[in-house]
């Protein structure tokens, strides 16, 4: 039987309000089927919808399921910050002050909260060589001029990411999404560094499943990416990722290595979370 539940909206990864990626929280699941919520986030139309339940891991503060219109995630960015930011916002207090410990499909997750910017703890990354078959898909589906491309991998961290990197931001900045051929199936992240402004690097990302989506930002693929970076040696400060700006967003990503351990040590992904509808959904 259908019940009112605790609702909120939010916008995540920006400081300026509906400059980030949507999010819907259900801040009580409980008792919902997977068909309920998986209706309820076609109906929202955002990137992802996320239910909260009661922690079944005694270390957690809550359980989450973070759904797409058309599918359910086991893990991913924006929807990790922005529950963490609605379940505070309810008035409710961690277990160890400080830091959040979500549990979803890739197990616990902590949201770190003791900084300027609060930001979870990247997942393992699992990293591979990417298909000539595969690259030479995306190369041509999506337009990408192949001298200008400087690396590329198969990134898993929940999601499974194609991931390639250009040689400059403008690579990005110029793609034309209108004149892109999907390569169905497949999620597409593109990263190239900026030589100014604000953000040291810009990303893209489109996904195939169904069609062509452009996502605002992304800090599931994100966090991958700092992963893939790492094993290179080249996240060794702190820095800032833009993304959305072609679909007029105002994303910033801030990818926080360990300050004692840079090449192994654990990365944090960090944003600013907007809260700009709180109400009761009946479900």
């Amino acid at each position: 039987m259908a019940k009112s539940r605790r609702f909120m909206q939010c916008d995540v990864f920006s400081t300026t309000p509906m400059g980030g990626n949507g999010l819907a929280v259900v801040l009580d699941g409980a008792e919902l089927g997977e068909d309920a919520m998986q209706r309820f986030a076609r109906w929202t139309n955002l990137a992802e919808t996320t239910f909260i339940f009661p922690p079944s891991d005694p270390a957690a503060d809550y359980d989450i399921r973070i759904f797409t219109v058309s599918r359910e995630l086991p893990f991913a960015g924006h929807p990790t910050l922005g529950t963490a930011a609605c379940w505070l916002e309810a008035g409710n207090t961690p277990k160890q002050a400080g830091v959040i410990r979500q549990n979803c499909g890739v197990g616990l997750v902590e949201i770190d909260l003791t900084g300027d910017t609060p930001a979870f703890v990247a997942p393992p990354t699992s990293i591979t060589s990417m298909a000539a078959k595969s690259l030479a898909a995306i190369t041509a589906g999506l337009n990408l001029d192949p001298t200008r491309i400087m690396r590329h991998a198969v990134l898993d961290n929940g999601p499974i990411w194609h991931a390639i990197e250009m040689q400059g931001a403008d690579d990005l900045l110029t793609l034309d999404a209108g004149a892109i051929t999907p390569v169905t199936g497949l999620a597409v992240g593109l990263i190239a560094p900026h030589s100014k402004g604000d953000a040291d690097f810009e990303v893209r990302m489109f996904s195939m499943w169904a069609g062509l989506t452009e996502d605002p930002i992304t800090g599931s693929l994100n966090a991958a990416l700092a992963h893939w970076m790492q094993t290179q040696g080249r996240v060794q400060r702190r820095h800032i990722i833009a993304q959305g700006t072609c679909i007029r967003r105002h994303g910033r990503v801030h990818v926080i290595p360990s300050a004692d351990d840079p090449d192994r040590g654990p990365i944090r992904i960090g944003g600013h979370t907007n809260i700009l509808i709180k109400g009761h959904v009946t479900l």
